[in-house]
């Protein structure tokens, strides 16, 4: 991002914050252990994604839970179970899929809460822990299988999996850290973000559903962290969490930094981002290290991942 001029800063306002009821300040989990050790981990927020009604879902990874979000920033627990969900995306029938480094791609029904697998494992072998994912306009899912990969271990891939033929097929095996992902806006490349990787990737597909001539999108900054999740707007700008600057990235369709959003919180971590409110103008952003959704205004909607047919 050296090439060019600095962007300009956005500001980002408080929306809601996690309601001390649900706070585990004292909390303990293999996945802290791992990942935070030593550390208070009250909650570590992640996934945002709105469903038909307006309302925000959210995953906590450390303590298995899923939490909706209302409007008015009213918080209720949908569910808590033995995972550790990160991405969450809703498909365009209602149903939600849930990216869990644990057990995989997981199904909740929001109607009953009950929690089903999808996608456990390829060929017999359990994936190194699921990221994030992603549906393109006809309902296939990308996502990505991170697990502990990055330039020591450059061996994160990213799938597409077809829910109607149950096909499984890997699109890259040399990841280091693929994270967040979405398609550009024509869907004819996908944009996967490499966290250790501190990079950007772009993956173009061919007619057969391969992909070739991947390279760097864009490179991030740098810092303690990388690149993390990912959002597309209309006009086909990206907008990328920076895990350890405490900021989102606006790029426009050409990889050329327009925007720094900024946190106006003392966390550092923002994690996820969706667009939502009343005219999907608004980005909607997790603040994982102080349990805070955070909203910046933006001057075009969100692109949606499919058509609501």
């Amino acid at each position: 991002m050296s090439f060019y001029a600095p962007p300009k800063d956005l500001q980002t306002r408080i929306f809601t914050r996690m309601p001390d009821e649900f706070c585990r300040p004292n909390g303990d989990s293999d996945w802290i252990r791992a990942n935070k050790p030593g550390q208070s981990v009250p909650s570590f927020l992640e996934g945002p994604s709105f469903d038909r009604e307006g309302d925000l879902y959210v995953t906590d990874i450390p303590y298995g839970r899923i939490f909706r979000i209302s409007p008015q920033g009213e918080w209720s627990l949908v569910v808590e179970y033995d995972g550790w969900p990160n991405g969450l995306k809703i498909h365009r029938d209602g149903r939600i899929f849930i990216a869990d480094y644990k057990n995989g791609i997981l199904l909740l029904d929001p109607e009953t809460r009950q929690i089903s697998p999808v996608l456990t494992h390829r060929r017999s072998e359990g994936f190194k822990g699921v990221n994030d994912l992603f549906f393109d306009r006809d309902g296939r899912l990308y996502f990505t299988d991170q697990g502990q990969t990055g330039m020591h271990d450059p061996s994160g891939r990213v799938f597409r999996y077809d829910l109607d033929s149950q096909q499984l097929d890997c699109l890259v095996d040399n990841a280091p850290s693929p994270n967040g992902l979405v398609m550009d806006r024509d869907e004819r490349a996908l944009l996967v973000a490499m966290t250790r990787g501190n990079a950007v990737w772009r993956l173009p597909l061919q007619a057969d559903g391969s992909t070739s001539k991947v390279g760097v999108f864009t490179p991030m900054a740098g810092g303690v962290s990388g690149a993390d999740g990912m959002a597309l707007d209309v006009d086909g700008n990206l907008f990328v969490c920076d895990a350890g600057n405490g900021c989102v990235w606006a790029f426009d369709r050409h990889a050329v930094p327009l925007y720094r959003i900024r946190s106006c919180t003392e966390g550092r971590t923002l994690t996820n981002l969706a667009f939502g409110g009343k005219d999907g103008t608004q980005l909607y952003i997790t603040d994982s290290s102080t349990g805070t959704i955070l909203v910046a205004d933006w001057q075009s909607s969100g692109r949606p991942m499919f058509s609501h047919s």
